[in-house]
């Protein structure tokens, strides 16, 4: 990969919410940036390119390349499909093409690092984690609702120059970003926030701010069920802290699983609460409050 202060080539797989805001935010600060989706959303943006409606990064648009499969050399693929999607998308990146560049997931969950390997191999996968809420319009049309963007970048196997050559690229263009000693803490760091809001959010159709009100028993009993199992999975979260980081957030705020409910889309219940119930039980830690919530989950039809 080369040095931090030279551009990078980054193909994005799955230019929506999450995967068009980086895209934009790279082209714009001159980076070459490759968006592999389907035939009419890589057609809608080579043709218009992306458009970002955002409070801490303003509204622009950034020229970006899009194809249907990666074909050239790249520095890093970033992969920020849901992981309902993973599997079909990943036909868009064959590991040959993938060559030595980075495979950076995105992805909600614990469990997708292991599989990865198994297919691009140990030291291409660098999972990483992202604090925000942005959501793809139309191809090409991101709105960014969140009032900040935060990136933890890790893996384990990974050579750190080459992390933190990424990292200084995504920092520069925009998210404040660091790269973490600890992969097992920075991916439960982000269940441990993720899992309370996703199974909350969903599972009664209100926004964070009715939940952090109208339901503030069951949230502290999730968040202390998940640090728990955080804890005992490799990483130190503080569930007050966590609390203290649901009350910052915008009442009107909704989970990326509430979304996909909405519209009637497939929900990663089972890569967050699923993965979530599977590790409590490898570490004999009791969740009752996240058992009852993903059973009634999965009994409505999720």
């Amino acid at each position: 990969m080369t040095t931090h202060d030279q551009k990078l080539t980054v193909a994005v797989l799955g230019p929506g919410g999450i995967g068009g805001l980086l895209a934009g935010l790279l082209a714009r600060d001159g980076h070459r940036v490759l968006c592999l989706a389907g035939d009419e959303t890589a057609a809608a943006l080579r043709t218009t390119g992306i458009h970002v409606r955002s409070g801490p990064y303003g509204d622009f648009t950034a020229a970006v390349e899009a194809d249907t499969e990666l074909r050239t050399p790249v520095d890093a693929c970033l992969v920020a499909v849901k992981h309902t999607a993973l599997a079909a998308a990943l036909d868009r990146v064959p590991p040959a093409a993938l060559g030595d560049a980075l495979l950076v997931p995105f992805l909600n969950g614990v469990e997708h690092p292991a599989a990865l390997r198994a297919r691009y191999g140990d030291e291409a996968v660098a999972p990483a984690v992202i604090r925000t809420e942005s959501t793809r319009m139309a191809p090409g049309e991101i709105v960014h609702g969140s009032p900040l963007a935060e990136i933890d970048l890790s893996g384990d196997k990974v050579a750190k120059d080459r992390l933190e050559t990424l990292a200084a690229a995504l920092d520069a263009a925009g998210p404040t970003t660091r790269v973490l000693p600890d992969e097992a803490s920075a991916l439960w760091a982000k269940m441990a926030f993720l899992a309370p809001l996703a199974l909350l959010t969903t599972r009664y159709a209100l926004p964070l701010g009715d939940i952090r009100t109208r339901h503030r028993e069951e949230l502290t009993a999730l968040v202390e069920e998940t640090a728990a199992v955080s804890r005992a999975s490799g990483a130190a979260v503080d569930p007050a802290q966590a609390l203290a980081r649901y009350d910052a957030f915008p009442p009107q705020t909704k989970s990326s699983m509430q979304r996909d409910a909405e519209a009637g889309h497939p929900l990663e219940l089972d890569a967050i609460g699923g993965a979530l119930l599977r590790a409590a039980e490898r570490s004999g830690v009791p969740v009752p409050v996240a058992t009852r919530l993903v059973t009634e989950l999965r009994a409505a039809g999720h």
